[in-house]
């Protein structure tokens, strides 16, 4: 079964594609899920393409060790010196 799936004409299609092009010349070797096992059994099932990753997004944090040391638009976020707590109340505007 192997070396049906490994044809020179098969190179570039998947499991699918091979059982559909046999089951055309009227070839049942077997189903498509038994394709994609003997192939992982060899470790050749993956992505073929080259894909990009993207990188790891690292959330910026801003730390102020003075007054007027940092200034941001948005203060809906900024932590209180209490773990857990925002600044809210009249007095952070």
């Amino acid at each position: 079964m192997l070396h049906h799936l490994r044809e020179p004409r098969f190179a570039d299609q998947a499991p699918t594609e091979v059982f559909a092009s046999l089951l055309d010349e009227g070839t049942y070797l077997c189903s498509i899920r038994t394709m994609y096992r003997i192939l992982a059994a060899q470790g050749e099932v993956a992505e073929r393409r080259r894909q990009r990753t993207h990188p790891v997004y690292q959330k910026p944090e801003l730390l102020a060790e003075a007054p007027n040391q940092v200034w941001s638009w948005d203060i809906t976020k900024l932590r209180d010196p209490v773990k857990w707590a925002l600044l809210q109340g009249p007095q952070y505007g």
